[in-house]
């Protein structure tokens, strides 16, 4: 080592030892490593040591072993990833007695350490033969190493030499290699090897006798296996029968009344079934395949409760209100009655949550003694989902139409498809699409899944369908549906809802008696006022169950019985439910200058929109705020050009375009809003913001507006109308093109408003704004008398 520096760049290795005269290969991509490969010299030498904690990313010096290898980088080649191969070549051990990082590169101050030579001792002989013996059972118990290894430690080199050639041979822990490296002489080495490898061939002989125990079961599986063909050959032979595994499968195929066309299939699969191993794959889906065949209600059905008083009976059992849905469910079972065989309608119940929907399909199925299925297709992209995955895919299955056929035990049950338009599409296909087949009249009399690859039948179900809002349902299968719509419920209909339904149910749940617990006359509507503002009653569900919480705590803490009565006094409310979060004072129905109530239509139902609009001097910009959608920008701009336009009738300056900057907001600005209805409302607010006249709060309009001031149908008015009567409003401005749904208005909502239809936004002006005489009145704050409490804003867009 007289060539060798005293410093060194110091190469960290993980979980590797270097031997002298040992060869190793070595991938390199570690940014410290790198360093020290370019600082190597031209004569190639490096300090290779081992780390003490192979997990550290990026060691110190305090993190690496004092004894290590001065090695000779052979070669070297990056590779296109930007690591580095090298391959070293050990020329001997030192020891460490300074390590520094510096630049990134670390460096170790090293001195020679060579082995201690064993001399003449016989006793360190006998090791080394002790060594040598034990190493040429090692090689022959382990089968990844070759033989010519073992030559390594015969010969006549140097004993220190043969030691570290049998110890870099060795799979033992680092730091049991690390010893090696830094055994004091040679018998000290040597004794540390015999005791490793006596280690090591006991481990090599246990792995072996494993191996031939498992080979062995093998071989007796195998044997068992033959066995039983050959039993299942013998009892052919005696026409057993009961013998064969198969026999249950076919005596239930003769049972079953199939079609022809799935009996032959399902008799082919059984054949083939008979032919394969049963410890092939193609056993496990063939008989998978049966199964599944066996299982549906192939020819099964249920009777229909045909009796009208029944199925109404149970219908305003179930729920209160929802009259359309039930009048079709009625109209159906009526002519069923007659004609015996009618095809089931495909209703689409479409309405805000907490309606009822999901709940209505199981009352339906009861009131017509049909049995129930219901899949949720919230979330579901994969078509498969639908028609089923094919065969050729590991853990494939029928799709969920099959699934739930296979639950209802039945051809005829009430199938619920929950959530339709909240279904997905991606690459794996559209299950959108894939429902066509299966709510279509004309093609679902053969409904084909990718799994069972046969027709099934699905003309007697009773298809129902539920969605929020009808923008998620995609043409072509909006077309097949009838569609319902369920506006919400009205305030004298949550009030009946939750004293029939939710209460009992809610205090039995939570071990108090609907007859222990009383409740004062104000308090159900304090809660419906204060404590929820939804259009249907799952909030209101939540907070009775809440309340029931609170009174079986007060029970468990006061040790009374549970029959002793309680009440529930709106002055509770406060501490059962906490600090009312909407307040009576929310949303004024006072007239006001530059406002103008608006209605929206969202996926939650019906609801109030105000649109506030602000005048100031400046150049005529217009400003709109409240993340607004394209179509109600150009509303906006639509109103604002129609105002111009008729500037002169409207008592508006002809030149308040130059003069004036106008501002349209609407409120709770991080909730997304679009939709063209709101253009009546917009034209409202910005006549009564440029004339000064105040625009009655009392009134809610809705209406696209054209720039002649035509004012167009809008969709979703039963569902605003619902939703005006509920915010307090007296006056609802509607289109003209409307005014035929108003039939379908339910009775509380056309006696609690006074609706108009109008044609053009002179007409909803001359109802919406006050005369210019009231203006000093309005700009006084003073209050009409005809006002009344609306609800909070909205803030959800409207359509």
């Amino acid at each position: 080592m007289h060539d060798v520096p005293e410093r060194l760049p110091t190469l960290p290795l993980r979980d590797v030892v270097l031997y002298p005269w040992a060869l190793m290969p070595l991938l390199v991509g570690r940014a410290a490593s790198l360093a020290a490969l370019d600082a190597v010299g031209a004569d190639g030498y490096l300090l290779v040591v081992a780390q003490r904690d192979p997990e550290l990313p990026e060691p110190s010096g305090s993190d690496v072993f004092r004894v290590g290898t001065v090695a000779r980088v052979v070669q070297r080649s990056v590779l296109p990833n930007g690591a580095t191969r090298i391959l070293l070549e050990g020329i001997a051990r030192v020891r460490l007695t300074r390590v520094a990082v510096r630049g990134g590169v670390m460096r170790g101050t090293i001195e020679a350490w060579p082995l201690g030579d064993a001399g003449p001792d016989g006793a360190a002989e006998a090791v080394v033969r002790q060594v040598v013996g034990l190493f040429d059972e090692y090689i022959a118990l382990h089968r990844r190493l070759p033989d010519e290894v073992a030559r390594l430690a015969h010969g006549d080199s140097a004993l220190e030499r043969r030691g570290f050639a049998v110890a870099s041979h060795l799979g033992v822990r680092l730091a049991q290699r690390q010893a090696f490296l830094e055994a004091p002489d040679v018998p000290a080495l040597f004794a540390m090897l015999a005791t490793a490898l006596r280690a090591e061939i006991d481990l090599q002989r246990l792995e072996r006798k494993i191996e031939d125990d498992v080979r062995g079961a093998v071989v007796q599986n195998q044997r068992e296996f033959f066995l039983q063909e050959q039993l299942k050959a013998i009892h052919r032979e005696l026409g057993d029968e009961d013998g064969d595994d198969l026999a249950a499968l076919e005596r239930d195929l003769a049972r079953r009344m199939l079609p022809d066309a799935v009996r032959e299939r399902a008799e082919r699969e059984l054949r083939r079934l008979r032919r394969i191993p049963p410890s092939s794959p193609e056993s496990t889906v063939a008989r998978g395949l049966l199964e599944w065949i066996l299982a549906l209600p192939w020819g099964i059905r249920t009777d229909d409760v045909l009796d009208l008083a029944h199925a109404r009976a149970i219908l305003d059992e179930e729920h209160h209100g929802l009259d359309e849905v039930k009048e079709r469910l009625l109209d159906h079972l009526a002519a069923l009655t007659l004609s015996g065989g009618l095809r089931g309608p495909l209703l689409c119940l479409v309405g805000p949550p907490g309606v009822g929907k999901t709940s209505l399909g199981r009352a339906v199925a009861r009131a017509l003694g049909r049995r129930f299925a219901r899949i949720a297709l919230g979330g579901v992209r994969d078509e498969a989902e639908i028609r089923g995955h094919r065969r050729t895919y590991i853990g494939a299955m029928p799709g969920r139409i099959l699934q739930g056929m296979r639950r209802a035990e039945s051809m005829n049950p009430v199938f619920l498809l929950d959530e339709i338009d909240k279904l997905g599409a991606d690459w794996r296909g559209d299950p959108a699409a894939a429902l066509l087949e299966v709510l279509d009249p004309e093609q679902h009399h053969a409904f084909s899944d990718h799994y069972l690859e046969v027709d099934f039948d699905l003309s007697q179900v009773l298809f129902l369908t539920t969605a929020n809002s009808l923008s998620g349902i995609p043409e072509a299968l909006r077309d097949r549906l009838e569609i319902v719509r369920l506006p919400g419920y009205l305030d004298p209909e949550k009030l009946a809802i939750a004293r029939q339904h939710l209460i009992p149910r809610q205090l039995t749940q939570h071990g108090s008696g609907p007859a222990t617990v009383t409740w004062e006359p104000a308090a159900l509507p304090r809660i419906l006022r204060s404590y929820t503002r939804e259009a249907g009653v799952r909030d209101l569900e939540r907070r009775i169950a809440r309340i029931a919480r609170k009174l079986a705590r007060a029970r468990v803490e006061a040790g009374i019985a549970t029959t002793t009565a309680q009440t529930v006094r709106v002055d509770d409310l406060p501490a059962l439910l906490g600090v009312a979060p909407y307040d009576d004072d929310e949303s004024q129905t006072e007239d006001r200058v530059g406002v103008a109530g608006g209605l929206a239509y969202t996926a939650t139902g019906g609801e109030r929109l105000d649109v506030e609009v602000s005048v100031v001097p400046g150049r005529g910009r217009l400003q709109l705020t409240g993340t607004l959608g394209d179509v109600m920008k150009e509303s906006a701009s639509a109103a604002l050009s129609f105002i111009r336009a008729r500037a002169a009738v409207l008592g508006v300056a002809t030149d308040f375009h130059r003069t004036s900057d106008i501002h349209i907001h609407f409120p709770a600005g991080a909730t997304p809003k679009d939709g063209p209805s709101a253009g009546l409302a917009i034209v409202v607010a910005l006549v009564s913001a440029l004339t000064g006249r105040a625009a009655r709060g009392d009134v809610a309009l809705t209406g696209e507006i054209t720039l002649r001031g035509r004012v167009l149908p809008i969709g979703g008015l039963k569902e605003k109308s619902v939703a005006a009567l509920r915010h307090g409003v007296r006056d609802l401005v509607i289109p003209q093109g409307n005014a035929r749904e108003l039939s379908e208005l339910p009775p509380e909502v056309v006696a609690g408003l006074r609706i108009t239809p109008v044609s053009s936004a002179d007409d909803a002006l001359a109802i919406a704004l006050r005369p210019a005489v009231a203006v000093a009145a309005a700009s006084t704050g003073s209050r009409p008398a005809a006002a009344t409490r609306a609800a909070q804003p909205s803030a959800l867009p409207p359509q």
